[in-house]
């Protein structure tokens, strides 16, 4: 091409028909060809609008831990004034003791350490030993204890001093005041005794006889019981108090021997004052 010369203005391309040259709003063009649209954003795809969104959870993720914090303290005021209060007593309690009392207290008596309750209980007394009686008339610690044994009985039956000389001299003569058991009869010996005898079948203090009628062997071997049936036979006896001490005796006892008896009246009668 010639260089002077200049290219002639082209005019207007036209448009085929029917097809317009019309632009929708946001339409793109790239050459002849429509461009593809864009995609939709969200409503809240633009910064502006998260910026909102956020500002609008925190609001109200502030809300609720404000509420829950109302909440606890709620709950905790109890708490914190039950702490409030024993604070206080504790600062009462710890003020000055220099104050005087109140007129409304009562002031306690103490007691007197041996003094007794009304509600305390008695104390049960100590049993005491039996006081052993000391021998007397030449008798031994035993023969002793035998011829007390005796006037006990006696004396709980009522009998007069008369039927304690009459009984103890009677055991006198009979077995020196011992509890015998009998060669003839081997069970006395399964029984308390202080010493033996074998005139028949006499047994214990006053050597009865179980086939006359005085009782068991068991019954014979207790000094309490023997003294007992004495006394039970003595007081059957017609005007017995009136009787010497070998008559009594010899009503009672139906000895070979009746006039032995006498010879023990002064020491019986030693004993049985002494006894009683």
């Amino acid at each position: 091409m010639h260089p002077d010369h200049t290219t002639a203005p082209q005019p207007p391309r036209q448009h085929p028909a029917g097809r317009p040259h019309e632009t929708t709003p946001g339409e793109r063009r790239v050459g002849r060809h429509r461009a593809p649209e864009p995609p939709r954003r969200g409503a809240f795809a633009s910064g502006p609008a998260r910026l909102a969104l956020a500002g609008g959870v925190t609001c109200c993720l502030g809300l609720v831990a404000f509420a829950g914090v109302q909440r606890v303290d709620r709950q905790e005021q109890p708490v914190q004034e039950v702490l409030v209060d024993r604070a206080a007593d504790e600062q009462r309690a710890s003020r000055s003791r220099e104050r005087t009392a109140s007129p409304l207290a009562v002031p306690v008596t103490p007691t007197p350490a041996g003094s007794r309750t009304p509600a305390a209980r008695k104390a049960a007394p100590t049993p005491k030993k039996p006081v052993r009686p000391r021998p007397v008339a030449g008798l031994t610690q035993l023969q002793t204890d035998n011829a007390k044994v005796i006037v006990d009985v006696g004396v709980d039956l009522g009998v007069p001093r008369r039927g304690l000389i009459v009984a103890v001299a009677t055991a006198m003569q009979e077995s020196n005041l011992r509890n015998l058991a009998s060669d003839v009869l081997p069970e006395s010996y399964d029984h308390p005794h202080q010493g033996s005898g074998s005139d028949h079948d006499s047994l214990g203090l006053f050597q009865q006889r179980p086939s006359s009628g005085w009782g068991t062997v068991a019954q014979l071997m207790r000094p309490a019981y023997a003294a007992r049936a004495f006394y039970s036979a003595l007081v059957r006896i017609p005007g017995w108090p009136e009787l010497s001490v070998t008559a009594a005796a010899q009503a009672v006892q139906v000895s070979a021997h009746p006039g032995a008896y006498a010879r023990h009246e002064e020491r019986a009668t030693t004993v049985v004052d002494a006894l009683t």
